[in-house]
């Protein structure tokens, strides 16, 4: 696995934030040590079933009648560019999770929905961190081999994921879990999360069961890993514990948050409700993707940078919402910030003219989310659009910040959400309504600095989900 040296065009060093790394201002992304791939082509995103109740059928090792299953992490895959050529071979990725609600069991997600070939898992375990500061460390005590239909090994098909059998294991809200997946061949890193504002790590040969690895790279990214779910006896009076999804663009994937913190909103968001006195437990599922957008897929412009880092922007939210929301396990509520890309990336020049939208265009984008949530017996609130006066990107113009306005006009007003998030009002200068008060600045008066997740964390009314 030799280093990736493509950069983004949107690149900057962030002085002072986590020894300064380079972050890429659009995405928030940190890319460190990736590795050479073949482009990937998307498959088919085959969905799982939402709220579950974990049968006898599908697992090995006996019965386990009456446990509601719940996310509790998670994360959307997207497709690779073709410039980005990472490849893994005879090694090891250990991945780091932070939990959002407790369990006793617990179950993974791999996936290789953008692979296209299939994706040969050697070995996969899963355990806690250790808790002595070791990034690469693991607890031995809690360490659990995950099958696969009882067996260690899998081949993952090309467009498909694939569900660990639960395994038994305690796990308490807001705790690190490391799933270390062995790659035994050559393997394209061709589905993945490409921001993931936490360091992972890469090592040599099959160190799944190791204590602690030699990394041979350090990456900001989640590949090949999608979710890790758990569930709990009912009898113990979690079964109705249920998920809350955040789906988003790089507000809600944490873009411009400090790294390994765990400061992304919903991450705020999931401690609050884990110390907040309520009748059961509430997961928060992370949906956010660096540069999503409501209607669009990635459609870079021929012959513009963008073509090098487009794809990781991710599925429109309308195509990715069956899989990234509806079939969440235990999904309850929804909450939807988007909206700003598709203002914002034809005017940058990061998707064509053609895709130009309008405040009707997005609202009724909105609309049809509602329409899916409904249908799936999910409540869903929906987030102002955070104002983005004097971004670095482009963004803002008159016409940008007038829909913008019209938006968030329809969505604290028409009643079609059944909550309402401002966000925006949480979030904006009284001085200068149009842009972000300074202290929730990352710096690029587009992304929530590490005070301003929490704030929007804040801004949740809880008694929504409830």
């Amino acid at each position: 696995m030799r280093p990736n040296t493509a950069r983004f065009a949107f690149l900057r060093n962030r002085a002072g934030r986590a020894g300064g790394y380079v972050v890429a201002l659009l995405t928030g992304a940190l890319l460190l040590g990736t590795a050479p791939a073949t482009p990937a082509a998307p498959g088919a995103l085959p969905a799982s079933g939402a709220s579950t109740t974990e049968s006898a059928a599908g697992k090995r090792g006996g019965k386990h009648p009456g446990r509601a299953r719940v996310g509790t992490w998670s994360t959307t895959p997207t497709a690779v560019p073709a410039s980005d050529t990472t490849v893994f071979e005879d090694q090891t990725i250990r991945q780091t999770v932070r939990t959002s609600i407790g369990g006793d069991r617990v179950r993974v997600r791999l996936s290789n929905e953008f692979g296209d070939r299939p994706l040969v898992i050697g070995e996969a375990r899963i355990a806690h961190r250790a808790g002595d500061g070791r990034p690469t460390a693991v607890d031995k005590r809690t360490d659990r081999a995950l099958t696969f239909g009882g067996r260690a090994s899998v081949t993952v098909p090309a467009g498909a994921p694939m569900l660990s059998d639960p395994v038994s294991l305690r796990v308490p809200a807001g705790s690190d879990l490391v799933v270390s997946i062995h790659l035994p061949e050559r393997t394209p890193g061709s589905t993945v999360h490409a921001f993931a504002f936490q360091h992972n790590h890469v090592a040599s040969g099959n160190v799944t069961g190791h204590a602690d690895i030699t990394p041979t790279a350090t990456i900001d990214r989640w590949y090949f890993l999608t979710g890790v779910s758990v569930s709990t006896d009912r009898s113990r009076g979690a079964g109705k514990a249920s998920a809350v999804v955040a789906l988003g663009d790089s507000i809600t994937d944490g873009s411009d948050t400090e790294v390994n913190a765990n400061h992304r909103w919903p991450d705020f968001l999931a401690r609050r409700l884990a110390k907040a006195r309520g009748p059961h437990p509430r997961g928060v599922l992370n949906q956010g993707i660096s540069g999503n957008r409501l209607l669009h897929d990635p459609n870079p412009p021929a012959g513009s940078g963008a073509e090098d880092y487009a794809a990781y922007f991710g599925q429109s939210a309308l195509r990715r919402f069956d899989r990234d929301v509806a079939a969440q396990p235990g999904a309850e509520h929804v909450i939807v910030l988007l909206g700003v890309n598709d203002l914002g990336h034809p005017a940058a020049g990061t998707a064509p003219p053609s895709e130009k939208v309008t405040a009707r265009d997005i609202i009724d984008a909105h609309r049809q989310l509602i329409a899916r949530a409904h249908e799936r017996g999910l409540k869903i609130h929906g987030g102002t659009i955070l104002p983005f006066k004097g971004d670095t990107f482009g963004f803002h113009s008159a016409e940008t910040e007038a829909a913008r306005q019209a938006v968030n006009h329809w969505i604290r007003t028409s009643g079609e959400y059944d909550g309402v998030i401002d966000f925006d009002w949480a979030l904006r200068d009284p001085a200068d309504p149009e842009r972000l008060l300074p202290r929730y600045d990352s710096g690029d008066h587009l992304h929530p600095s590490d005070a301003g997740a929490e704030a929007m964390a804040n801004a949740v009314p809880l008694r929504l989900l409830r």
